[in-house]
């Protein structure tokens, strides 16, 4: 028999992939499988040209699982785009003889996953196993997606280095964080490194317009100044720029949209955007102060795995074959209490949307709540005295006219 499992990788970088690749390939060999490798994800399959593989053996990924990076490449392509992409796709994988699929990636890999093991009824049987540094797939027990942590830790030694500089020179930084839906990496770094404060979605109900995240960031530099303080690092979840009403994104209309459709966020300029309506704002509201920014995210993917993502990725990447040998298909891997869990793919799917449905932060649960109890922001108490008399006095506003000001944040 010649059966053979692929491999691919689709969405952006993960610390991780590679200790998926590697237990995949193993324990496949040890099946009896061959393993194709298919490189940059689904982008040569829907071409309907050649598609460019390298077959796997356990001597090619002993040692991959402590690099950062895929071995293997990864591209955004989607092969659910239309029927004619996802025609292609299927008959490729048919051509290299693919009965096992391994689709490695996000929420859209999950759903083009979906797609494949729907059209092809059964003749390739499809696992996928999720990756992804927003950690916003609907995993068991509140599960981290792989890589995560080691982006979480990567983020918390770049914004600690942020801080001394911050402290060192009297200024302040608005970092911001990857994450499309989910402040989860924003919050995660903030809690872990120490920042001033982080600016999530989650907070925010309905639409947004971007005053409301301005005043936020200047009432933490009052406080702080209040305090005695010059300096700080505030981190916002890029996924703020969706959220913020179309009115104030009129200007970015043109901007650059990626293959599943959605805009591609670090094309849009919400740091600028924020560090410029900040100034704007401490300036009218007499408070000097340097302000900077610096975006985070892709300094992050291609990290070095931390332990737990080596651990965590060997045991998705061994469960994902096992649960396809025996003769399952159409599910996303996971762990739950230290076992493997397949998670159907159909029953992640959003029946309004009919995409994945993605895992937001829980701003009700106590983690989240000691995370904010450390933040440097305006709180309701602030705006009573006698706190709302030594803020006022940071400002050219009055106790009264401060507390009308920012009232709406608190």
């Amino acid at each position: 028999m010649d059966e053979r499992l692929g491999i691919l990788v689709g969405g952006g970088p993960a610390p991780g992939i590679n200790g998926v690749i590697a237990a995949a390939t193993i324990e496949a060999r040890a099946a009896g499988l061959r393993v194709i490798g298919i490189y940059d994800g689904f982008r040569h399959l829907v071409s309907g040209g050649e598609v460019p593989v390298r077959e796997l053996d356990v001597d090619d990924v002993a040692t991959i699982h402590t690099l950062g990076g895929s071995i293997l490449r990864t591209s955004r392509t989607n092969p659910a785009k239309d029927d004619a992409s996802l025609r292609h796709c299927t008959a490729a994988l048919e051509r290299l003889g693919i009965r096992y699929l391994v689709a490695i990636g996000g929420d859209d890999t999950t759903f083009g996953a979906t797609a494949i093991a729907r059209a092809t009824a059964g003749r390739i049987a499809v696992v996928t196993v999720p990756k992804t540094i927003d950690n916003d797939l609907p995993l068991p027990d509140g599960a981290p997606t792989f890589g995560f942590e080691t982006a979480r830790s990567e983020g918390a030694r770049i914004i600690e280095n942020l801080l001394e500089d911050a402290r060192t020179t009297s200024r302040w930084y608005v970092v911001v964080s990857m994450g499309r839906t989910s402040g989860a990496l924003a919050l995660g770094i903030c809690a872990a490194s120490g920042a001033t404060l982080a600016v999530i979605p989650e907070e925010f109900d309905g639409g947004l317009d971007l005053r409301r995240i301005v005043d936020t960031l200047a009432g933490a530099i009052i406080k702080r100044r209040a305090a005695g303080h010059a300096d700080g690092v505030a981190i916002v979840a890029e996924g703020i720029i969706e959220r913020i009403s179309s009115d104030a994104l009129a200007s970015l209309e043109n901007v650059a949209r990626d293959a599943y459709g959605h805009v591609r966020l670090a094309d849009v300029p919400l740091g600028p955007l924020l560090r410029d309506q900040l100034r704007s704002t401490l300036k009218e509201l007499g408070v000097d102060t340097t302000v900077l920014t610096k975006d985070i995210g892709y300094e992050l993917r291609c990290a070095k795995p931390v332990a737990f993502d080596v651990d965590y990725t060997r045991t998705l990447g061994y469960g994902a074959v096992r649960y396809l040998v025996e003769g399952g298909s159409g599910a996303l891997i996971a762990l739950s209490g230290r076992r493997i869990v397949p998670l159907h793919l159909d029953d992640l799917l959003d029946p309004q949307t009919g995409r994945i449905r993605t895992r937001r932060v829980d701003v009700t649960t106590e983690s989240y709540r000691v995370a904010r109890s450390a933040m440097t922001r305006l709180e309701p108490a602030d705006l009573r005295s006698p706190a709302l008399e030594l803020l006022a006095s940071c400002t050219t506003l009055s106790p009264a006219a401060f507390r009308e000001r920012f009232a709406t944040i608190v």
